[in-house]
């Protein structure tokens, strides 16, 4: 069998290692690896960011590795000061409780928890009740104020204000990984590049406590070939429930991204063998649509399922083929109580779908000829429909040359 660390390597999902030859050594050997990766409960869903790490995880359970998944009920409480200018907002228990629930069950669905194949853990289980004089004095005394200052987790922050709270986040998660080494063998930690200084403060811990060698991984975080993070859109980031990010829209992002940055998407979030993705890095042209056709699908089948990757896929055909309005395009139900004296602006109804974030926007993109109703360019930001507009039942709405919502009268 492949070792795991060739296939990730290929994929170009590897970043930074605290010893590669020895972790290269140990994943391709006759046991299993017990590895941890970190979710702090932010917001209520994962998002595409936390992707690329459900991603490596499920690479490395079908390799028959142990992953546990770190819920941060704990380190939530004070928030990762990595990435961030100002402070994290702070979350009531009651809310990181609610977060850690949402993320449980969206994890489930790439991870095979069953019959011990891996483990989700609370870190709240073991940092809430933490005397902290005994904390400081069996994990602080192992960190070095000098050292810690030099990673750019603090550095960056100290111009804004970086607040003791959040100056304990690196030893609370070292302690994660000394405690999951204790208690469950676990002997490596992964997570995202930006994580790297956490991480090797958690492989320090255990050496200096507990005399025992771990090892530490990062991977590419996930931006386009400038160097941008991806996973933005006008509403936000591209979230995993589909509540927050239908389906379609879902599909429609990964259709869309650049030329550049389809194959590397392919390599990081899909389980396409890497040697059909090298075929595919030949396509130019036009041919690299169908790449980004079969990119959106892949993406789409593993976060929505079968069924909803293949109405996206069946509404963006018939959207770039026929032109038809699909019965699984995204839509929006209006009623009469939307019209005034039976009208209703374009303006309003680009918000009411939720196309554009303000009818401010609404403008901008109207007077710029972004706007389609029903084929028909609408450049005016006074324009109104009718109720007779909806003389078929709906209308369709088209946003730029790809994006296309059916409004429906009811």
């Amino acid at each position: 069998m492949k070792n795991v660390y060739d296939e990730l390597n290929e994929r170009g999902m590897i970043a930074q290692t605290t010893n590669a030859q020895r972790i290269r050594e140990i994943l391709g050997g006759d046991q299993p690896v017990t590895f941890y990766i970190g979710f702090d409960p932010t917001a209520d869903s994962l998002h595409v960011g936390h992707f690329v790490q459900l991603m490596v995880m499920a690479h490395m359970q079908r390799a028959g590795h142990r992953p546990i998944a770190l819920l941060g009920g704990g380190t939530g409480m004070v928030g990762d000061p990595t990435g961030k200018t100002d402070m994290r907002r702070m979350m009531t228990p009651e809310i990181i409780d609610y977060h850690v629930e949402c993320f449980k069950k969206q994890m489930s669905k790439f991870i095979d928890f069953s019959d011990g194949k891996a483990l989700m853990v609370n870190n709240a289980d073991w940092l809430l009740n933490l005397n902290y004089i005994d904390f400081l004095r069996e994990v602080g005394s192992h960190f070095s104020v000098n050292r810690m200052l030099t990673f750019d987790c603090y550095k960056s922050r100290l111009e804004n204000g970086l607040s003791f709270l959040e100056f304990n986040y690196m030893l609370m998660q070292s302690y994660d990984f000394y405690y999951l080494n204790q208690r469950h063998g676990c002997t490596l930690e992964l997570g995202g590049d930006d994580q790297w200084s956490n991480i090797i403060g958690g492989v320090e811990l255990c050496r200096r406590k507990a005399e025992r060698e771990v090892y530490g991984m990062t991977f590419a975080l996930l931006t386009t070939s400038e160097g941008k993070k991806m996973g933005k859109t006008e509403r936000g980031a591209l979230w995993l429930d589909p509540e927050k990010t239908p389906p379609y829209e879902f599909f429609q992002y990964w259709r869309n991204v650049d030329d550049a940055d389809v194959i590397k998407c392919m390599k990081l979030l899909t389980f396409v063998p890497i040697d059909e993705i090298r075929e595919m890095e030949k396509a130019k042209d036009s041919a690299i649509n169908a790449v980004k056709e079969r990119l959106a699908y892949e993406v789409t089948l593993l976060v929505h399922g079968k069924d909803e990757a293949d109405k996206a896929l069946e509404v963006a055909r018939s959207l770039f083929g026929a032109g038809m309005a699909s019965d699984n395009m995204p839509s929006t139900t209006l009623t009469a109580a939307d019209f005034s004296d039976g009208r209703i602006t374009v303006i309003d109804i680009l918000v009411k779908t939720g196309l554009v974030p303000s009818k401010g926007e609404a403008r901008r993109l109207i007077q710029q000829g972004g706007i389609m109703v029903d084929e028909a360019k609408t450049e005016d930001i006074g324009c109104c429909l009718s109720l007779d507009a909806f003389e078929k039942g709906f209308v369709v709405i088209r946003k730029g040359k790809k994006v296309y919502h059916k409004v429906i009268l009811y």
